[in-house]
């Protein structure tokens, strides 16, 4: 992810960090799980605060597993996280353009919610595929915002999901990425895939106010909402009535998100 190139959408408030930390294999990369072994070398692409990379190490230890971010803010946290759980992880600043390994590395390179904000996912999937082995697997996830729904009705909701859309675009990155990850794939000169779906819901009163405190703070603290403002896409007052949106959808006792993701397994 080239520094000044690519713009990454959320950046790295709490906000936008809360949302991370919940990440796990069991929530975010089911589809890898039967995949993985002791002893496989796996690099994580975008680890931020590591949570998933973690717990992905957990499971393919004593290989090397190293996580990468285009971003240093989020890495401390997720050295010492590494550190109490007692699992030996690399975390370093990279650049998924160029990543810094000769090539047949490692047995998986991991990338979950990373090629939806890239401005060229074919050459970042062709590194990835580089420094994977051959036989190995290239394991990506990323969700397709428009695929997202929820109940109850919120014309405020309505217009998140639009913004959201509008500023990722002004990134030259694609919000709708889940449902293009095989043409993504097959650009990439990579043909050997296995594709799948999974979800991510969230419904009981605990889950709706992490998801729904998360994106209101999102909307008036983080990158997006400063990137919203300054490309005069949304004014703060549009982005408190957002945030407000979101309180109100996580006090509803009916309520109910879904977010659907597009999963690769690729053979290398």
């Amino acid at each position: 992810m080239i520094v000044g190139v690519d713009t990454y959408t959320h950046g790295h408030t709490d906000a936008v960090l809360q949302s991370h930390r919940w990440r796990t294999v069991a929530n975010s990369a089911g589809y890898l799980a039967p995949q993985l072994r002791p002893g496989l070398d796996l690099l994580d692409v975008g680890c931020g605060p590591g949570t998933l990379t973690v717990d992905l190490a957990a499971r393919v230890a004593p290989g090397r597993i190293v996580g990468l971010d285009v971003s240093a803010a989020p890495l401390g946290e997720a050295r010492e996280l590494a550190e109490r759980s007692g699992v030996a992880v690399e975390f370093g600043v990279g650049d998924v353009y160029a990543l810094d390994a000769p090539d047949d590395s490692f047995d998986v390179v991991h990338a979950h919610q990373v090629l939806q904000h890239l401005t060229d996912p074919v050459a970042a999937l062709r590194e990835m595929a580089r420094v994977c082995r051959p036989g190995g697997l290239v394991a990506v996830r990323d969700v397709d915002y428009a695929a997202t729904t929820w109940f109850p009705t919120s014309p405020g909701l309505d217009r998140w999901l639009d913004l959201y859309g509008r500023v990722a675009r002004r990134n030259d990155a694609e919000p709708d990425a889940g449902r293009r990850l095989v043409s993504w794939a097959h650009a990439a000169g990579l043909r050997d895939l296995t594709a799948t779906t999974s979800a991510w819901c969230y419904a009981s009163p605990a889950e709706r106010e992490w998801w729904g405190t998360s994106w209101a703070g999102r909307a008036t603290g983080s990158a997006f909402a400063e990137q919203a403002v300054a490309y005069g896409l949304a004014s703060a007052a549009e982005l408190d009535a957002i945030a407000a949106a979101w309180l109100e959808w996580a006090a509803a006792d009916d309520g109910w998100l879904g977010m659907l993701h597009g999963e690769l397994l690729i053979q290398v």
